[in-house]
């Protein structure tokens, strides 16, 4: 009996405030740059991407293409994003390990 899978998409499971926190400081304290703009793309996919694109002022196409692992987004579109997000990106210093 051959065993049935499906693929895991985090956007299936970003509902509240706090899990696109959640994801999000994740992906960051991953540090890996596909990493955070994969994730953004999920969260902005949980939300409406023609909505998200529309706030950020890209296109829907661009915003997708930007987002993608393979994507590298621009520091306006990241920004764009992260505002029609509802969200704020601060900075503090890293802890010692």
């Amino acid at each position: 009996m051959a065993l049935e899978t499906t693929t895991w998409d985090p956007a299936d499971h970003i509902e509240t405030a706090e899990d696109v926190a959640a994801y999000l400081e994740a992906a960051f304290e991953d540090g890996d740059p596909a990493v955070i703009a994969t994730m953004l793309g999920a969260i902005a996919r949980s939300k409406g991407m023609t909505k998200i694109a529309r706030d950020a002022g890209v296109t829907r196409e661009a915003l997708y293409k930007a987002l993608s692992a393979d994507g590298d987004p621009r520091l306006s579109t990241l920004l764009g994003v992260v505002r029609a997000l509802g969200l704020t990106l601060t900075v503090a210093p890293k802890s010692a390990a």
